[in-house]
């Protein structure tokens, strides 16, 4: 896979993320979902797969990032915002890529900082 591929895909995510959430949100409050939508059994294994998944994707950026801070700010980004927040980190990442530098490096550890705890 290309940068401009990863770059066009997790453009495309962000924005479709950034429609349908402003599209639903214009429908109907998050806090007036129905109440039998929300005991549905599909609808509790979903909340259940996609907040694994958050947490998963977390995990690799946890590992990548050095700072204590940083991690759990993008923690409660990813908690609070999911695949719109995963999509800005990734492009973030990409932006922040030398141009010359291969695309193996987006998975690498970044360095930490001097004296911070890792």
């Amino acid at each position: 896979m290309s940068r401009r591929s990863l770059l066009l895909l997790f453009s495309g995510i962000l924005v479709a993320m950034l429609a349908v959430t402003g599209w639903a949100s214009s429908q109907v409050a998050l806090w007036r979902l129905p109440g039998e939508l929300v005991a549905h059994p599909w609808f509790i294994a979903t909340l259940f797969d996609t907040y694994f998944a958050f947490l998963t994707f977390w995990l690799w950026l946890a590992w990548r990032e050095g700072s204590w801070p940083v991690r759990i700010a993008w923690l409660i980004a990813i908690l609070l915002l999911g695949n719109i927040a995963m999509a800005a980190y990734v492009l973030i990442q990409l932006a922040r890529l030398p141009k010359d530098a291969p695309l193996s490096r987006l998975i690498e550890r970044r360095p930490s900082n001097p004296g911070s705890p890792g």
